[in-house]
């Protein structure tokens, strides 16, 4: 069964947070749960960064306009996957003892993070456009969404659905 710590477990399952989000005491405090999920959405974030890197070919003056673009990018991203990160670690808190309103409550933002990233990708593909060209701005999107449909994946195969 998905208890508290088990999106720590999730996490660490998933393969991109740290090493000791594994061996996480049965007592851990939020404050260990926030740590790990940040740890986990930056080191998603860092692969992803690097994975894109290596999927496109710039120049050194585009490089200079679309590395801090794509940062600023995934500064907004981070806040879509925080709210989803806590969102499930409520749902597994709660699994045990769920409600109908629970249940749709964790539907719902998980409905919402898909209409979120949506449209940060749709507004962010057009700021890539000014600094790099089409061609390469969307396959920057293109990548992305790939990462983000493995992760929602690997992710939602750890989780139970609402019973």
């Amino acid at each position: 069964m998905f208890k508290p710590l088990a999106l720590i477990a999730v996490l660490a399952a998933f393969g991109s947070a740290s090493a000791s989000a594994a061996d996480a005491p049965a007592a851990a405090t939020s404050a260990d749960n926030e740590k790990v999920m940040a740890q986990f959405r930056d080191d998603l974030q860092a692969a992803s960064a690097d994975i894109v890197a290596k999927g496109i070919t710039l120049s050194s003056d585009q490089a200079a306009k679309f590395w801090p673009l794509f940062q600023q990018y995934q500064g907004e991203q981070k806040t879509i996957i925080d709210a989803q990160l806590k969102a499930t670690q409520k749902y597994g808190d709660s699994l045990d003892k769920l409600t109908e309103a629970d249940a749709l409550a964790y539907v719902g933002a998980l409905l919402e993070r898909d209409q979120q990233i949506h449209d940060l990708r749709v507004k962010w593909l057009k700021k890539f456009q000014s600094v790099v060209p089409a061609g390469t701005a969307a396959r920057v999107i293109q990548i992305d969404r790939r990462l983000g449909i493995v992760a929602q994946i690997k992710l939602a195969q750890k989780i139970p659905l609402v019973h």
